[in-house]
């Protein structure tokens, strides 16, 4: 058994494989498109890193071969993969179903969902990205919806050998409690979902179902006009709905970023500590890689973190090792392995090469 859970966050579009996608990119190579046709701002800015493995599909089972090779034989063994679920049905599954779960070596990495339960506009859409608040689709779900992605998580994920648990408990990371409040009508029937969640789980030889919670900066997200006790905080919340651990997504929702990197990672080492005390739960420690989101908008955006180095990014992993040494955590996040339009991923570019993949090696690697 692995001393420490290195676990990437995976972005599903790098392919054209999802019908739907093509509202967004036309190509049909999914995201793909965006990073391909980056050009340079009005201002002069340009964010124009190519990836070393190419356009690739990354939803073909020989392509996920060749990348779980790559994020093993580094030290990534668990692939935290987004998932969605719009207008009744999934949607950009096809990575995680027809790539990750078809490639013959699956079995050296675990993996595990992130429930990304966040409405849709057209941030995915450079054309109009920042210019319309339309939603596409909204992520808030009812009961009935609930039950039939639960299910889907049991007989399609859970009984898979490679499932990530903790406690033999499948794990599910919850992205947004907003519209599961919204969605299901308030907390006490939150946590009747979980908790039914829970039991089917059990019902299917689990020990149920371990619920993981992507917390952002401060102790509120947000919840005005819910119909829940609006003076609780989210850890008030959390212990009401059952959640079992927390951990980040990204720096950019954990403090300002628009500074050194260095810098800001002083600030997110407050913020490990600050969240394992205010939810009194295990907080399992984050490491992202940077933040500029440039390629998804026609005009600048100035929030961008700097000096993003893999020697940086290596030091935040060793920190990140430190803290789980620490306060007896096993499982650091890292964002991402792909976030390519968000700055922020391990695969190999023709600036640093393999030099990210290298920084956890170095620190992991054992």
């Amino acid at each position: 058994m692995n001393k420490y859970d290195v676990a990437a966050y995976v972005w599903p579009a790098y392919t054209g494989d999802e019908p739907r996608s093509r509202i967004f990119w036309e190509e049909g190579i999914g995201e793909w498109q965006t990073v391909k046709n980056s050009k340079p701002k009005a201002c002069g800015y340009h964010w124009n890193r190519k990836p070393l493995w190419g356009y690739v599909n990354e939803a073909d089972p020989y392509v996920m071969e060749m990348q779980i090779e790559a994020a093993t034989d580094h030290g990534v063994n668990v692939f935290i993969y987004d998932w969605y679920w719009y207008d009744g049905r999934p949607f950009l599954e096809n990575c995680l179903k027809d790539g990750f779960l078809k490639a013959k070596n699956n079995n050296k990495m675990k993996f595990y969902l992130m429930w990304a339960n966040h409405d849709v506009n057209y941030l995915w859409d450079v054309r109009l990205a920042g210019k319309t608040d339309a939603t596409v689709w909204t992520g808030a779900v009812d009961r009935k919806q609930f039950e039939m992605i639960g299910r889907r998580w049991i007989e399609n994920y859970f009984c898979c050998d490679n499932y990530y648990k903790i406690d033999g408990k499948p794990v599910i990371c919850l992205y947004e409690l907003t519209n599961l409040l919204k969605g299901l009508d308030g907390a006490e029937n939150v946590a009747d979902a979980l908790s039914w969640l829970d039991n089917e789980a059990k019902k299917a030889g689990y020990n149920g179902v371990h619920y993981q919670y992507i917390c952002r900066s401060g102790n509120s997200e947000g919840l005005d006009g819910l119909k829940q006790n609006l003076g609780a905080t989210n850890a008030d919340l959390l212990r009401q709905l059952g959640i079992s651990s927390v951990t980040n997504y990204q720096f950019v929702s954990m403090t300002n970023i628009e500074r050194d990197y260095a810098e800001v990672l002083e600030d997110v080492k407050k913020v490990w500590k600050d969240n394992a005390k205010v939810y009194d739960m295990p907080y399992y420690p984050h490491v992202a890689i940077g933040w500029d989101n440039n390629l998804r908008f026609e005009e600048f955006r100035p929030r961008i973190l700097k000096d993003n180095t893999p020697e940086n990014f290596e030091k935040a992993l060793r920190e990140a090792k430190k803290y789980a040494d620490e306060s007896g955590v096993s499982l650091i996040t890292i964002n991402s392995w792909n976030e390519w339009t968000e700055g922020s991923y391990l695969e190999p570019d023709d600036l640093y090469g393999y030099g990210y993949l290298k920084a956890v090696k170095n620190v992991f690697g054992e």
